[in-house]
């Protein structure tokens, strides 16, 4: 069999079934290559994923705040109460 490579004859050493065999393993590469590239670009799933990984470590097995995050909500809750209450005692000066 000849072919042609950069304008120029050559004779084939590859049969009509290895073509074949090489047609379909890059074909299935491509494949494998877009469902990489759809599950990047998917952005939902991706901040689905990383919620539930988020809510995973902030709550035990039943759901409930782990003593950490409750220290988190605490310390959030007090610097916001601290501000409200500089912003008020400024006002009233």
């Amino acid at each position: 069999m000849t072919t042609h490579v950069n304008g120029t004859a050559a004779e084939s050493t590859q049969s009509a079934e290895q073509i074949e065999a090489d047609i379909a393993r890059t074909r299935a590469e491509l494949a494998h290559t877009v469902d990489e590239l759809t599950g990047r670009f998917d952005v939902k799933a991706r901040v689905q994923e990383r919620v539930r990984e988020v809510r995973d470590r902030a709550t035990d097995d039943q759901g409930r705040p782990t003593p950490g995050t409750m220290a988190v909500g605490g310390a959030a809750l007090a610097a916001v109460v601290a501000i409200v209450a500089t912003v008020l005692w400024r006002r009233r000066r």
